[in-house]
Formats: C-alpha cells, structure tokens, sequence
C-alpha cells in the first residue's frame, strides 16, 4: 500500500492544533488511527497495557507530538493519570479514540465462561463508556467546551452473527447502542460516533483469516481485507471538522461484505 498523505484543508492538515487520546493503541488499528491523527497535524497520547511494545509505537511519531502511557484501558487510575498528563502537557482534549477491546474466547455461546463474558463486557462496554464520562467531567480538559469528538470501535460482528465471536460481537452491539445514546445525550457540544470493521488483518484478528485468507477476503466485493490504514482514514475523517455535522453514526468498513450479504 503507498504511504497515505493526509489531507489538507485550506493550506492546514485537517486536525491541526488538536489533541487526541487513542487507547490500545501500541499495534494494529488503534496505531494506525494514531499515526494517522499525528500526520493530520494532532498531537497524540496513546496508551496500551505494555509498556515495552508503547515505547517503540512512539519512536514512530514526529517529535513533540505524542505522548505515551501504559495501564489496563478499565483501571480508573490508569484514566485519571492520562487525562491528567494531557492537560498538563497540552492543556486540551479535543479527540477520544475507544479502540481498546478483548475477545479472550472462540468458540460457540453455549460453551462461553460467565466470567470471560463478564470480563468482555467490562473492557469492550463498560471501559469505553467510563473513558467518555472521565473526559467530560475532566474540567482542565473542557472537552464539552471544545466541541470534542468520540470515535469509538465497533465491528461488523455487532450486525450479522460471527463464527466464534459471537460474545465479542455482542458486546460491540452494545458499544453501538452506546454510541447511538451518548450522542444524543452529549450533544451538541459533543459528536459521537463509531467505527464497525470486518476482519482487519492485525495480530488481534488473526484467528479470523490466517491460512485461508483468499477463502475469507472472497466473501468480500472487494476481494481483499482490510488493513489498519484503511480504518485510520475513516477515523481522520470522523474526528475531523469535515464531519462537523456527523453524530451518532456506525460508519461500516467491511469491503462490502454485509451488503453482498456475508457473514463477518
């Protein structure tokens, strides 16, 4: 894939003079979205569980534009420590990116651990609505004054049922149904909305298509998979103020699949 250029607006990459807090984001689709925020002229905090793999995310970004913390995406200290530190150091919060999520399990409901279930929920739904209650009540940031945008990330599995993940596909249901109510809930200070892929080709989704990925990308129009730069434009977009007017929306990267009528 060539290297994406970001797009510019009135001589100004779109995002210029904002910032962003992008959560699970040392790999895969929350790093793309990251670099792609950071390319658009936003500087960036990106937090993931180890620091180790964090660390080498950031040596990626121009200098001065990102900050780095790690801590489990559902431990209210490890919140309060970012926010924290982005209003120290950049004294603003303009974009929330919920990409952290867990799918600890494969396999049919019926055989599904309660407590695996529980744990999915914790991190997928409750994680992602304790991240925008935090930065809305967080006053230094005056996310609500701002006009802040929320993307949170959903997935395909949300609408069609999904071999092996159904758990994890319903548990985004509930991220979009989340969605769907902070936006009306938050507005018009703040825009709400998601991101709802099909299978990604990241070291998350792997047992999705690995060895059979020319099986799996046919179900799809456009007869490949998605890579993590193709849900980073979309967020680009998203958080940006060409989507002044977007709110409460699931937007589908999925090739085309739900509409050929596949299965995620």
């Amino acid at each position: 894939m060539t290297e994406q250029t970001p797009r510019q607006f009135a001589g100004r990459p779109r995002l210029d003079g904002k910032t962003a807090v992008v959560t699970g984001a040392s790999r895969g689709i929350g790093l793309a979205i990251a670099r792609r925020l950071a390319a658009e002229g936003a500087k960036v905090c990106i937090t993931a569980r180890n620091i180790g793999p964090l660390k080498e995310a950031a040596a990626e970004f121009p200098e001065g534009s990102v900050l780095f913390l790690a801590g489990k995406s559902d431990d209210p200290d490890h919140r309060a420590e970012v926010l924290d530190t982005v209003a120290e150091t950049w004294g603003r919060l303009d974009i929330l990116v919920n990409n952290a999520g867990i799918n600890p399990v494969y396999g049919p409901l019926s055989d599904l651990d309660p407590e695996a279930a529980r744990r999915i929920l914790d991190v997928n739904v409750l994680g992602t609505l304790a991240w925008v209650s935090a930065v809305c009540a967080h006053e230094a940031l005056d996310f609500r004054g701002r006009g802040g945008s929320v993307l949170n990330l959903s997935s395909v599995s949300a609408q069609t049922p999904a071999h092996g993940i159904g758990f994890y596909g319903i548990s985004k249901a509930a991220v979009e149904q989340l969605t769907r109510t902070l936006a009306v809930e938050l507005a018009p200070s703040v825009r709400v909305n998601a991101l709802a892929p099909a299978v990604v080709k990241t070291q998350f989704a792997r047992a999705l298509y690995e060895g059979r990925e020319e099986k799996v990308s046919s179900a799809y129009p456009l007869k490949r998979l998605g890579t993590p730069e193709d849900i980073a434009g979309a967020a680009a977009f998203l958080a940006s103020d060409d989507a002044a007017w977007v709110t409460g929306q699931i937007l589908n990267l999925d090739g085309g699949l739900l509409v050929a009528g596949g299965a995620a």
